[in-house]
């Protein structure tokens, strides 16, 4: 089983950013795929998350993720 740490963005705006730089809306993915999101920790406004799953479920994942960044019009 893999296991990805995902920090938390600033709350900077990112210019031509898309739904898929939004760390909410790609946890919502990566759970909607089926994969284990965990919060190891929090420093201050600082979020520490685990991301753990299966195979199928991370190949899940980045069919959604191309999808959203297709629908975004991303390049």
């Amino acid at each position: 089983m893999s296991t990805v740490e995902i920090r938390s963005l600033t709350d900077a705006a990112l210019p031509n950013a898309s739904a898929a730089d939004d760390p909410e809306t790609l946890l919502a993915l990566a759970r909607t795929a089926g994969l284990l999101v965990t919060l190891d920790g929090q420093i201050g406004r600082e979020k520490y998350q685990s991301v753990a799953g299966s195979l199928p479920a991370f190949q899940r994942f980045a069919a959604a993720l191309r999808d959203t960044l297709v629908a975004d019009g991303a390049p």
